[in-house]
């Protein structure tokens, strides 16, 4: 499997889990709006999914996915299979001690995570039973990322893929079928949550199963393989959970203002969505590639390859970034303004991703150098360039928001994916493990040409074009239905407008992508 075709496959459902996870959103910002309940509910699953990213997809993409291709590509199935069996019974155990010292002292974490809930007591003891319910979530999505990491290392990518899509399947589930029947809505949608974790753990067996490589259950031994797992996965940790870090020390910081953590979670799911579709499909796809090839000694095909990975992202990347930036208003407003969530709501969170957006091409960046490191068993160094983005955005959220408040949390969360980006590029170009090729150097002022032009149009017609279309409009039609169908002409306008701005300045050719199909 080619990367193109690997990056379309997680890509597709990545896409249709964001899809989803809109229509969810949209949901939860009905029912719940941006009020106590709502505050509670995303700061109980922020909890979890922060540590399942932190000590599952951080640690095993960036430490066990190496070690396991080296023993598979190296020394043969079963050697690989032993070692991901070690790995399985070690981080079963941690996990269930970690899950039941979490449980215990929840109401003291809390104190940590949310400070500023503790003035509101109910709020407080919302948010301490919500996650509480929800955490169990991270004990069965470690599990699935690590059988994750076997199989994405197997070229298997699409069961892994669609975990996510499961997990938002089942909250849309629980928000239109078991929410009217509680009396507190995100009580329903945190059981929902752990529900989720089990049904995606089933699936990833399952998977395991049918590829021949489910891991069978044994007494946890500190073995060399597991030893060196732990010294790179540490440092894995931090590095590959830099944007959940980053998201909880702008959480922390924003429950001191009433309203904020859920103003701050909408405008992170939106601009997630690129991240997700491009950002993270890269990393998942790019990394086991690079550590196929290096482990053959073909430095000539890591460097193409992350070149295309940089390119292709970037094509995808640039402009959503500049979407985001020039029409924040109708993003949100059409998305989620109803119910609960009113036009306050709709200007503070279309603020916030505006700021998110400044920040896009960095995230994606990241995930796009990353590997570059990972795959060469070096995790301490992507750690360093993430503390120092964690200590850039600790030190600006904690400045701007004194200063022009919530906003100044995700203006900091970009300065510090920026920073982080550039150190990785940095770096790798110093060892002589990047430089970008003939193609790359002149395609991609191209695309960021493009991009800004059309950004600029997307302005400009929202601006000024769009109150004359609407007022041209026949009676009859609803402000909802109107919302929704400018913001799906804005769109359709944008991508063919950026289409051809690429086709004539060269930043991609359609001929090019026909041959990449091909093969």
């Amino acid at each position: 499997m080619n990367l193109l075709k690997s990056f379309a496959t997680v890509g597709g459902m990545t896409m249709m889990s964001r899809v989803l996870g809109f229509v969810r959103d949209i949901l939860i910002a009905a029912v719940l709006g941006t009020g106590p309940v709502a505050d509670a509910f995303f700061v109980a699953f922020k909890f979890p999914n922060l540590f399942r990213r932190l000590f599952a997809e951080g640690a095993f993409n960036s430490a066990f996915v190496p070690l396991f291709a080296k023993r598979l590509e190296g020394e043969g199935e079963k050697s690989a299979r032993q070692f991901a069996e070690e790995a399985f019974a070690v981080l079963l155990t941690v996990l269930i001690v970690f899950t039941a010292i979490a449980q215990l002292a929840m109401p003291w974490l809390m104190y940590g995570i949310a400070p500023g809930f503790s003035d509101t007591p109910d709020k407080f003891d919302m948010a301490v039973v919500f996650t509480q319910i929800a955490f169990p979530y991270l004990l069965f999505m470690s599990l699935v990322a690590l059988l994750s990491g076997v199989l994405n290392s197997l070229g298997k990518f699409a069961a892994a893929a669609f975990a996510p899509v499961l997990l938002n399947i089942i909250l849309i589930s629980t928000l239109l079928f078991a929410a009217p029947y509680f009396e507190n809505a995100g009580l329903a949608l945190v059981w929902g949550v752990s529900a989720a974790g089990v049904a995606q753990l089933a699936m990833l067996m399952w998977a395991a199963h049918r590829a021949g490589f489910m891991p069978r259950l044994r007494m946890p031994k500190m073995t060399p393989g597991v030893k060196r797992l732990i010294v790179l996965g540490i440092p894995g940790v931090i590095a590959g959970g830099i944007a959940q870090i980053n998201l909880l020390i702008g959480t922390i910081i924003a429950s001191l203002q009433d309203g904020a953590v859920s103003w701050l979670y909408y405008a992170d799911r939106v601009y997630q969505l690129p991240l997700g579709v491009i950002g993270i499909a890269i990393g998942i796809v790019l990394l086991p590639d690079l550590a196929r090839r290096l482990r053959a000694d073909d430095e000539g095909g890591a460097m193409w390859s992350q070149n295309r990975a940089m390119e292709f992202s970037m094509l995808l990347t640039l402009p959503a970034a500049a979407a985001l930036i020039a029409i924040p208003g109708p993003i949100i407003e059409t998305l989620f303004e109803r119910g609960a969530f009113d036009a306050a709501d709709t200007l503070k969170t279309q603020m916030a991703l505006a700021a998110f957006a400044v920040g896009l091409p960095a995230f994606v960046l990241i995930k796009v150098f990353s590997p570059g490191f990972f795959a060469r068993e070096n995790t301490v160094t992507p750690m360093r360039f993430a503390a120092a983005g964690i200590a850039v955005n600790i030190a600006g959220s904690l400045i701007l928001f004194y200063q022009i408040g919530f906003v100044g949390i995700a203006i900091a969360t970009s300065m510090a994916a920026w920073v982080n980006a550039g150190l990785l590029w940095f770096r790798l170009a110093a060892n002589g493990h990047y430089a970008a090729d003939t193609r790359l150097k002149k395609r991609l002022p191209m695309i960021l040409i493009a991009s800004a032009a059309m950004g600029g149009l997307l302005w400009a017609t929202a601006t000024y074009a769009g109150p004359t279309a609407a007022a041209m409009m026949p009676g009859g039609w609803t402000a909802e239905a109107l919302g929704i169908l400018a913001l799906g002409g804005l769109v359709a306008g944008g991508g063919v407008v950026y289409a051809l701005l690429c086709q004539i300045t060269g930043a991609a050719r359609l001929s090019d992508l026909k041959q990449a199909l091909r093969r």
